[in-house]
């Protein structure tokens, strides 16, 4: 197995090294104004009918009823970790990485920016065939803690509206741009388009300070526990390179890597 994934971080890196994947995993590019293009569409609840060129979602097993509504870590009795990774950036290095992490049998979330489902739709569908799930990060990546209530609305609910355009649903999981946790403004606004979750996380990998690939998986590596939500991002090649020891790592200590809805289940 681990022959297969260095072949493909190989490719990834090689990919990188040369141009065609180049990095463009920085703040996308943000709408001139900071208002709905149309009006939302209501998130759509796990099964709901999608159009017939979507995707479709995975099906999803009910949360316990009393998970909170910020999550940044499950249950520690299980031998489960939850990698979870922001949607954006070179649609090459999301592709190496899904490759990555589908030869070792391992399951993640993406938190899509509308911006980047707009430019590379066909990736919902390809994170979905995977056996992964999608959620939302929002449609600009701003600085949605800073924004006012009316701006952080307008923020979930147009990428909201792309995810249910290509998927039929909404996802079940919203994680807040530039922040690990949502302010009580943008939870209040994330769940009145919908969300009932706000996905945080424990362990940050750090891979979007360009530190190299040592650095990148020994972030992780020191940090992660049963339970843990890791925060990793498409579009950088660092992550591609680090991804094959970060498996291995978890594999020696016994921990698989599932859904983030699969880790709290």
């Amino acid at each position: 197995m681990l022959r297969i994934l260095a072949r493909a971080a190989a490719l990834g890196v090689a990919c990188a090294a040369s141009g065609a994947c180049a990095d463009t995993g920085g703040p996308p590019k943000v709408d001139r104004a900071n208002t709905p293009d149309a009006a939302p569409t209501p998130a759509a609840a796990p099964g709901a009918a999608p159009p017939a060129s979507a995707a479709v979602p995975p099906a999803l097993a009910p949360l316990p009823a009393d998970l909170p509504f910020q999550v940044g870590t499950g249950p520690t009795g299980r031998a489960q970790v939850a990698l979870t990774f922001h949607g954006q950036g070179s649609p090459d290095i999301a592709t190496a990485l899904l490759t990555l992490l589908e030869a070792a049998d391992a399951r993640v979330t993406v938190l899509a920016v509308g911006t980047w489902l707009d430019e590379q739709p066909h990736l919902a569908r390809r994170i979905l065939s995977g056996g992964h799930e999608l959620g939302n990060h929002t449609m600009n990546h701003g600085d949605i803690s800073s924004m006012t209530a009316d701006q952080a609305y307008a923020e979930i609910t147009r990428c909201a509206d792309r995810l249910v355009r290509l998927t039929g649903s909404a996802g079940r999981w919203f994680r807040p741009s530039r922040a690990r946790d949502c302010t009580p403004v943008v939870a209040t606004q994330a769940r009145r388009a919908g969300y009932a979750h706000a996905l945080g996380y424990d362990v940050d990998s750090l891979d979007y300070t360009r530190p190299g690939a040592r650095a990148v998986s020994r972030s992780v590596l020191d940090a992660v526990r049963p339970g843990s939500v890791v925060s990793l991002h498409f579009g950088y090649p660092d992550t591609v390179a680090a991804l094959p020891t970060i498996l291995d790592g978890l594999q020696t200590r016994g921990l698989r890597a599932v859904t983030t809805s699969e880790l709290v289940s």
